[in-house]
């Protein structure tokens, strides 16, 4: 099941910014990787309410790489929205995330 890996501040004063992901396999074996920004929110130019929209879909991750997102690209979340990464093999992934949080 999906890991929540940071979920945006509820206080509406707050705005995060998504400044890069790197998921590294920790398997012995290739995994795939999804890595989704789920959003409970509306406004602020959504297309749609209650949106999910997939950063990376189905990824190969080679044995001993990372996979490096968002690399010169950067996400904005509105309050609440989160970034969650799923493995197709529970645990075998290790994720690290930068953000900028700004108050």
């Amino acid at each position: 099941s999906p890991y929540t890996i940071y979920t945006a501040p509820s206080s509406p004063s707050t705005t995060t910014v998504v400044i890069g992901l790197i998921l590294t396999n920790i398997h012995t074996a290739q995994v795939t990787a999804d890595v989704k920004l789920v959003s409970d929110t509306s406004g602020g130019g959504r297309a749609a309410t209650n949106g999910t929209a997939f950063l990376a879909n189905d990824v190969p991750i080679p044995v001993g790489s990372s996979l490096e997102l968002l690399s010169g690209g950067k996400v904005i979340l509105e309050t609440t929205d989160a970034i969650q990464i799923d493995c197709s093999v529970a645990d075998k992934i290790s994720g690290t995330l930068s953000i900028m949080e700004i108050t």
